[in-house]
């Protein structure tokens, strides 16, 4: 299907929002170089200039009024971390080029838990991420903008509403969207820590004013206490992961192109950080009761006053800030669905995250990371003060089991340089790890409990879902053999008859299609609107077969299940209910209120049952009222499976003679395996494979479908294998069913006929 074609299928809110679709061969065109590659993955770890210095005066001050030139020693020893992760890192997406995330590093070096949880960890920093960030945004807006203090929460979820939009634009769009704040952020920090070095030189060091300074200490400045201030600045170090989890975002080669902006992201976010740390002690910046201004805007405001012809840039400096902090979340954008996607490929996690929409973005996976970010800015109503005690200790989690991973790499393969390297990847996990249990040791008590928590139990899902998706696909291939050794099928066909309209016109005719008339079964299940003579009017309308009256006393929905448990049911034995519907309009919702769509969900879990479904809309007939005369029957597959093998037994049972399967592969990869999947069952029935180029098959099969239709008197029916589960699995699967179920309800000449494979154990 053509972009025009596809684009008029599309809500015009979405092509507004989202953008037009872009085709699954055009991948190779959102690849990044590395100017725009570095505002969209290391915004993160260039932003926490911003409150990463104050983070660390907080606990040192809490502690004592002497202890704020500590603070300097501090950023040092962080900067030096930084270095040393960023050099590790450098080797690791050098080697793990389509992904270098500690997910794939562990999973590969050090097996599955470890690889786990460092899955889990990231997820849980990237989360945090998006609301320490924005909430540090919108703290440095208000910290500008009085007037705006008290609206914290509504602007940051705002902000978050921005992002996600940004990102489901699309990687290359968000990247010239947020390039120029990230580029001016950093023009600006290196003007104020220029500025402010040069009047600290020539004698006339600025002084920061900090109205309702954060109350002092009076005790020692313990080692405790400087390990604290460590784990708190630490938070400079975020973000870094995220060039290695989207290293095939980059260019070719990945790898070096990857390896090159993380060695500019290192010397840029260490410059920064240790200038404004060295200034924030020369300035006397003192953090505040009360957040706001933050320790950032008082030095802005002393190197830049009012009265000076630079006045302007305190503004600056506080607009980009606010820009970059908000931006910053951009990182966990970048990331989260990244490593969502690998989680879900190895079936840890639902497959829909491997799902890419519109835009070749991971949609499902950036929409579930906004909702959760934006439920815990709600919860801890955007303080960054009570977010940043959670922060930290996912991400260096992550740090120590990828750097441990590719220790274990270099001593298997043992290539070129490789001892060398060993001792880059063993320093940068010794020093990540002892930041590790640092952090878990002095913000245990402070809230990062939630965190330890959280990661543990992140994995008990990992592995539920796991196991879950194994018994599935066991399931689904040991059925197989059942299908095939079953002798012919036979086929029940059970008629319901509500009414006598146009509806029911079109389930009689296509009954009497599959079915000798006597082997029909119509029945009737009265309410208090029948027709008292509907009888009569039936024998009028049909003569055979004969209508039979149902007890409804029990309800409408029970009296024919009860007909449908008389009945054998199996492999072999099919049993198909066809309930005709009559719509006035086409509404979705009047659809969803129906009895027939509360029958056809109950007949779902019925072994053996085939629900077709055969709608009409207001007096919808064939061309000058014609009844058809031709039924074609296509089988829709998307794998071979024993789901899918007892729809092609049902299909054939029917003895339509045009009757062929069709399919729709999103790229050439995925038709080859359909292919080879088709050759290698054995299956004699024709196969139709299409291309959905815009991993959508709504448009290509309703262009199919109406391609068959197009001839005035032939009626399609489509029979789709659907496999049930029960309970939360429903929430592992992907819902394809239903969507067809929606698109083709209402579309002229289409009969839609659901083949149930129950998985309930």
């Amino acid at each position: 299907m053509s972009i025009p074609e596809l684009e008029r299928r599309t809500p015009r809110l979405k092509r507004v929002v989202v953008g037009r679709p872009m085709a699954s061969d055009e991948l190779e065109e959102t690849l990044l170089p590395k100017w725009l590659a570095l505002p969209i993955f290391a915004s993160d770890p260039l932003s926490s200039v911003a409150y990463a210095t104050e983070a660390a005066l907080v606990v040192l001050i809490g502690a004592s009024a002497a202890a704020a030139h500590v603070v300097f020693p501090v950023a040092l020893a962080i900067a030096a971390l930084l270095a040393i992760v960023v050099l590790s890192y450098r080797q690791t997406v050098q080697v793990y080029e389509s992904s270098g995330g500690a997910y794939v590093v562990a999973k590969e070096n050090l097996g599955r838990l470890p690889s786990l949880v460092a899955a889990a960890a990231l997820l849980t920093d990237y989360v945090l991420t998006v609301a320490v960030s924005v909430a540090a945004g919108v703290l440095a807006l208000t910290s500008a903008a009085a007037s705006l203090r008290g609206h914290e929460l509504t602007l940051s979820l705002l902000c978050v509403l921005l992002i996600t939009v940004a990102n489901l634009r699309g990687v290359k769009e968000a990247g010239l969207l947020f390039a120029l704040p990230t580029y001016g952020f950093v023009a600006s920090i290196f003007a104020l820590v220029g500025v402010g070095l040069a009047r600290c030189a020539d004698g006339t060091c600025p002084q920061a004013t900090a109205p309702h300074p954060l109350t002092s200490g009076v005790g020692a400045v313990t080692a405790f206490v400087v390990l604290r201030a460590f784990a708190s600045g630490s938070t400079a170090l975020t973000g870094v992961e995220a060039i290695a989890n989207g290293v095939n975002a980059f260019r070719r080669p990945h790898g070096r192109n990857a390896a090159t902006t993380l060695l500019v992201l290192g010397a840029i976010a260490t410059t920064m950080f240790v200038g404004v740390s060295w200034l924030a002690v020369h300035v006397h910046a003192r953090p505040t009761t009360t957040g706001t201004p933050s320790v950032l805007s008082e030095i802005a405001r002393a190197v830049f006053p009012s009265s000076s012809a630079f006045g302007f840039m305190y503004w600056a400096v506080q607009a980009l800030t606010l820009a970059v902090l908000v931006l910053a979340a951009n990182t966990s954008y970048q990331g989260f669905p990244r490593l969502a996607a690998l989680l879900a490929r190895d079936r840890f996690f639902a497959r829909q995250f491997t799902n890419l929409g519109d835009r070749l973005v991971f949609s499902n996976g950036i929409i579930v990371l906004a909702a959760i970010a934006m439920a815990l800015l709600w919860v801890y109503d955007a303080s960054v003060d009570s977010l940043i005690h959670l922060y930290v200790i996912g991400v260096f989690t992550a740090f120590t089991l990828s750097q441990a991973g590719m220790v274990r790499y270099w001593l298997r393969s043992r290539g070129t340089g490789w001892r060398h390297k060993l001792v880059v990847n063993a320093v940068g996990s010794t020093a990540t790890g002892v930041v590790t249990l640092v952090v878990i040791w002095t913000k245990f008590g402070e809230g990062a409990w939630l965190v330890t928590v959280a990661v543990p139990l992140l994995v008990v899902c990992f592995l539920g879902i796991n196991r879950h998706y194994r018994r599935f696909g066991r399931r689904l291939r040991a059925g197989k053999g059942a299908v095939v050794a079953a002798r012919r099928p036979t086929n029940e066909v059970l008629l319901v008859v509500d009414a006598i309209d146009v509806a029911t016109e079109g389930a009689l005719w296509y009954a009497r299609r599959i079915a000798p008339p006597n082997s029909i079964r119509a029945l009737h299940r009265p309410n208090r609107h029948t027709d008292s003579g509907i009888r009569a009017r039936w024998f009028d309308f049909a003569m055979e077969p004969r209508l039979e009256i149902l007890s409804t006393i029990e309800g409408r929905v029970q009296p024919l299940l009860e007909e449908v448990w008389s009945l054998p049911r199996g492999e072999s034995d099919f049993v198909t209910v066809v309930v005709p519907e009559h719509f006035r309009r086409a509404s979705l919702l009047s659809a969803a209120r129906a009895t027939s769509f509360r029958l056809k969900l109950r007949l779902l879990s019925e072994p053996g049952v085939v629900v077709t479904d055969v709608p009409a809309v207001a007096d919808q007939r064939g061309p000058d009222g014609r009844t058809p005369s031709r039924l074609a029957v296509r089988v829709l597959v998307a794998n071979v499976h024993a789901g899918s093998l007892r729809a092609l037994a049902y299909a054939q049972s029917l003895g339509v003679a045009d009757t062929r399967a069709v399919s729709f592969a999103f790229d050439g990869d995925e038709a080859a395996k359909v292919r080879a999947g088709w050759a290698g069952a054995g299956i004699q029935l024709p196969l139709d494979l299409h291309e959905a180029a815009y991993r959508d098959i709504g448009a290509p099969l309703l262009a199919y479908l109406r391609e068959l239709t197009a001839e005035p008197d032939t009626v399609v029916n489509v029979v789709m294998p659907e496999v049930v589960v029960r309970g939360w699995a429903r929430l592992l699967h992907n819902q394809r069913a239903l969507y067809i179920k929606r698109l083709l309800l209402f579309e002229r000449h289409v009969i839609l006929s659901s083949v149930p494979y129950q998985l309930f154990r």
